[in-house]
């Protein structure tokens, strides 16, 4: 039977319209990859899931929830997966490490790697490898090497002689300690925080460092156990905001909390987005440029008209202990040729708000002015006893292991 003539909800045939999503988007770039997606049965590794969510190319399915309601265990969503395995550039015979497990993406890699390659994959839930290891056997892949530990320390003991030739993470770290672990000329593919701002990077060596190749804007459930993200997190509005720092000063919860329905002040930076148009090189600058950078984060159901921010999940901040300001949106309304873009705001509250607001509206005429058409920073890596180059304009993100230089030329 041809993919044609399947059924058109039938796991094969929805799998195979997802690795035809996959190619279009440039998410699959090579044969091995297109491969794996077309074998493995991605609806065997999330039966909680209808057949249609399961294949979506672009959703993530959550496996687990903590008592909070947040997801503490999921599987990627497919186009992030394509991604992050074309960066790792595996190929047969391949040793890679997984940090963080589900079932799915390391069979993924066992298909490319094949029966000569070596797959090891940690987490530190049982119920997340004991349902992975289930997983595999039953689909076939059950030389994939399930490991239950702390990603922290968990995998060393079962590296190759000579190291993994790629390592590939599947949560959200804030430092990376496997650096020791990666062969000469392999690869690491990791969604690294840094000051709250998320971007899987492909690391390779150079010299006494690492280079981040290939910035891509993610989310993953952040790690557990000695790795955990050291945010602080302030919950407003009844669960309804939650606004993050990832140092500084302790949050005033009940101020914060307070300032939200207290006068605000809102300004417009006159900068403007298209429809489509990227601007996530703005976070990067605003986390260049102030350490009171954070991430303010609205639940998508919430209906309460309190808050605009100008993406509907999430959105920058500056936030000290008592107030804050975030990045809003509204159609520009000065002429009708600006009807298909968006214009830039400031929302500031609390004793600080006004300042802030002004603030963060004078960091996003910067970046529009000076650094909205320029490459993205260049992203290394160096071990946290290091004493890196300071870049004329960027920041160094100093962590236990290791130290992420972040620089704009």
């Amino acid at each position: 039977m041809t993919t044609d003539t399947l059924p058109s909800e039938s796991p094969d045939r929805l799998r195979a319209d997802m690795v035809a999503e996959l190619k279009e988007g440039a998410w699959i770039r090579s044969p091995h990859v297109e491969a794996a997606f077309a074998k493995v049965p991605r609806e065997k590794f999330a039966p909680e899931a209808p057949l249609s969510a399961a294949y979506s190319a672009q959703d993530t399915v959550v496996t687990k929830r903590g008592h909070d309601g947040r997801a503490t265990s999921s599987i990627s969503a497919p186009w992030l997966q394509a991604e992050m395995l074309e960066s790792a550039q595996l190929a047969p015979g391949a040793k890679v490490l997984e940090v963080g497990s589900g079932g799915y993406n390391a069979a993924l890699i066992a298909e490319i790697v094949g029966p000569c390659g070596l797959v090891v994959t940690v987490d530190i839930d049982p119920f997340v490898t004991e349902r992975a290891g289930r997983f595999l056997a039953e689909t076939g892949y059950a030389q994939v090497k399930v490991v239950l530990g702390d990603a922290e320390h968990a995998a060393d003991e079962h590296a190759p002689e000579n190291g993994f030739d790629a390592i590939i993470v599947t949560v959200g770290v804030w430092d990376i300690p496997w650096g020791h672990l990666l062969a000469p000329g392999g690869r690491m593919v990791v969604p690294l925080r840094f000051s709250t701002v998320s971007r899987s990077l492909t690391f390779v060596h150079d010299g006494d460092h690492f280079l981040g190749l290939n910035p891509t804007v993610c989310g993953f459930v952040p790690c557990q156990g000695a790795g955990k993200l050291p945010d602080q997190e302030a919950v407003l509005a009844d669960g309804a905001i939650r606004l993050t720092l990832e140092s500084g000063p302790a949050l005033d919860v009940a101020s914060l909390d307070q300032a939200l329905t207290a006068e605000r002040t809102e300004l417009w930076t006159g900068v403007t987005v298209g429809r489509g148009e990227l601007f996530d090189s703005m976070h990067l600058w605003i986390a260049t440029a102030d350490d009171r950078f954070g991430m303010f984060w609205k639940d998508p159901d919430c209906k309460s008209g309190l808050i605009e921010p100008a993406m509907r999940w999430y959105c920058p901040l500056l936030i000290t202990h008592d107030s804050f300001a975030y990045l809003t949106i509204r159609r520009p309304q000065r002429h009708e040729a600006a009807e298909h873009r968006w214009e830039f705001g400031t929302c500031g509250y609390g004793r600080a708000g006004a300042e802030l607001a002004q603030q963060l509206h004078d960091h996003v005429q910067t970046w529009d002015r000076d650094w909205r058409d320029h490459p993205i920073p260049t992203f290394t890596l160096y071990p946290a006893d290091a004493a890196p180059p300071a870049p004329t304009v960027g920041r160094i993100f100093r962590k236990r292991h290791t130290q992420l230089v972040m620089t704009w030329s």
